[in-house]
């Protein structure tokens, strides 16, 4: 992507993450970093951030740092450990390369809180098309 502005338009289409109310906040060839303000949406019967709220905004920063309207990543195999309840009201992504090769790529994502607590560690090992698949 040219500027975080074409990217945000282009993953504006990632309708399950947008609608949850996630966020491109950060994004350049090596790292992306993806927000969201937790709210009642987000949380599960025990009154917890839900597991499964952690690990889209986590596949969301993968997906923001491993694709752009030319390139297409899938995610192979996806990892996560949940370290600790987020404790603020706004969880950070901040996926990383670990390594960025031809036809693969494996990535790591920090879920961290508002208050600096961190939340989960996502590893995700992405397969790289040769050819974008129809969107």
């Amino acid at each position: 992507m040219k500027s975080i502005e074409e990217a945000r338009e282009y993953f504006s289409r990632d309708r399950f993450a947008t609608e949850n109310g996630m966020t491109l906040d950060e994004l350049d060839e090596s790292h992306a970093v993806t927000s969201m303000v937790l709210g009642d949406r987000h949380k599960n019967a025990y009154g917890g951030v839900m597991g499964g709220a952690i690990f889209t905004l986590a596949d969301y920063a993968f997906a923001a740092l491993t694709n752009d309207a030319g390139n297409v990543t899938v995610a192979q195999q996806v990892s996560i450990n949940y370290l600790s309840a987020p404790k603020g009201a706004r969880l950070f992504a901040r996926a990383a390369y670990r390594k960025d090769g031809r036809s693969s790529c494996v990535v790591n994502v920090d879920v961290s809180d508002d208050t600096g607590r961190d939340v989960a560690q996502f590893v995700g090992v992405g397969f790289k098309l040769k050819a974008p698949a129809a969107i």
